[in-house]
């Protein structure tokens, strides 16, 4: 299994061992997408990104995986306004857990920055009446 995957998983596994402010169970996922009648509760996906490989010396390496967590909602009767603060309340919770917390299943990955790009979509706001936000989280590792 590549490291993205692990370090994929291991995001999607303290996810799932934490309680926040909405209920949500996080999924691993290569090909994000859901039906939107599968939206009326949060759905978070965490899906690998990308891997740079960094030469440090002639025998060690530096890898920085980036995992993307999507989530998701279908508005309901929330106004698009509501969603965003209500939602985004929940991104920015989901974005400090991850900065602070160790991956119990890749300890060796080292939390390296995360992102929250785009905050939202306004084009899914409008065409579908669904929040979609996605924080890129990096990790970073030696060999």
């Amino acid at each position: 299994m590549s490291v993205a995957v692990k370090i994929a998983k291991g995001v999607v596994s303290v996810l799932n061992d934490e309680t926040f402010s909405q209920k949500f169970q996080a999924v691993y996922s290569v090909k994000p997408g859901f039906e939107l009648s599968e939206l009326e509760q949060v759905r978070v996906v965490v899906v690998p990104k990308s891997l740079e490989i960094e030469r440090i010396s002639r025998v060690s390496s530096k890898y920085t995986v980036s995992v993307d967590v999507g989530v998701m909602r279908r508005l309901g009767n929330l106004t698009p306004e509501d969603a965003v603060d209500s939602l985004g309340e929940l991104v920015d919770e989901i974005a400090e857990f991850l900065a602070d917390i160790t991956l119990s299943e890749f300890a060796e990955a080292t939390f390296s920055g995360i992102t929250n790009d785009p905050i939202y979509i306004p084009e899914h706001l409008t065409a579908n009446r669904t929040f979609v936000s996605v924080l890129t989280v990096k990790y970073m590792l030696t060999d």
